[in-house]
């Protein structure tokens, strides 16, 4: 059961309903789950499928993502589920704010992925002034996530998430752990209406400084909510010291949250290439159609 002294919210990364039974009988709870293109396209249903040679169309591919999110919303009816709009390095602002309301219009408790790049905080905009809940992901900097806070200015809490990618900052060397204690140190000068959401979990390490951190959000893939869940759910204490290893410290920026959000400095490539990673696993689920 819930730790009676755990304030992060815990939620599942994947794209598999069946996991989030799994995780929901490991916990004996679960706050919410995030789901992407990439793991929609890891679906053992996907998986199997393609094995057998059958590419789904454009139509049945959104509608495979429909179904599974409708599944996954019935097993976490009070939680919220993140749904992710296409987004490669040529969809532009409109094209991704069409995809995220109708998305959103699929379950009651949905947030809409955009991606941290100018033409995903422009449809991120929109869609707050249009009543929609947001989650922002693949970022990668304390620019970014001032952004993230200035472009959903507004909002109610609750209603907008930013997501920090720690694993990918990891692969490359940085401590990605420093840019989640950055960023909610520089949200604490703010309103307080941007969640912070521990994303590219993947140790339980990860997961035990996000909560002594007091992220207000964790997401894990199943291993390491598994693993959480074996060792009796423990929760750090003040005794607790995180060990980066060799990880290149990110240094802490003061930033100001009162500016516009196209004068940040939003440029990453990790965005980039997270945008190429996440499109092109969804276009190798579907078939090439012939004019």
């Amino acid at each position: 059961m819930r730790p009676k002294n755990l304030k992060t919210r815990i939620f599942l990364d994947g794209g598999d309903p069946e996991e989030t039974k799994e995780v929901i009988r490991l916990l004996g709870f679960l706050d919410g789950q995030t789901t992407n293109p990439t793991l929609i396209s890891k679906n053992p249903r996907a998986r199997h499928r393609l094995e057998k040679g059958e590419k789904f169309t454009r139509e049945e591919i959104i509608d495979f993502y429909q179904e599974t999110v409708k599944e996954i919303s019935k097993l976490i009816p009070q939680g919220s589920i993140s749904v992710e709009v296409y987004a490669d390095h040529l969809t532009l602002a409109e094209t991704m704010l069409s995809q995220g309301k109708e998305m959103f219009s699929w379950i009651p408790n949905a947030h809409i992925k955009f991606p941290t790049s100018q033409e995903g905080l422009k449809a991120a905009e929109q869609a707050v002034k249009s009543g929609m809940r947001v989650n922002l992901t693949l970022c990668f900097s304390q620019e970014q996530a001032a952004a993230v806070y200035a472009a959903t200015r507004g909002a109610k809490r609750g209603d907008a998430f930013v997501s920090p990618f720690i694993g990918r900052l990891d692969d490359r060397g940085e401590n990605g752990m420093d840019l989640i204690s950055h960023i909610l140190q520089m949200y604490r000068k703010g309103d307080g209406h941007v969640m912070v959401l521990t994303a590219s979990v993947r140790k339980i390490d990860h997961l035990l400084y996000a909560l002594k951190l007091g992220s207000d959000i964790m997401t894990a893939p199943f291993n390491v909510l598994k693993e959480w869940a074996e060792k009796g759910l423990p929760m750090p204490g003040d005794d607790y010291v995180y060990r980066p290893g060799g990880l290149k410290s990110i240094p802490f920026k003061e930033i100001d949250l009162t500016k516009n959000w196209q004068s940040y400095d939003i440029g990453h490539e990790l965005t980039d290439k997270g945008m190429e990673r996440f499109s092109a696993d969804w276009n190798a689920l579907i078939k090439v159609e012939i004019a």
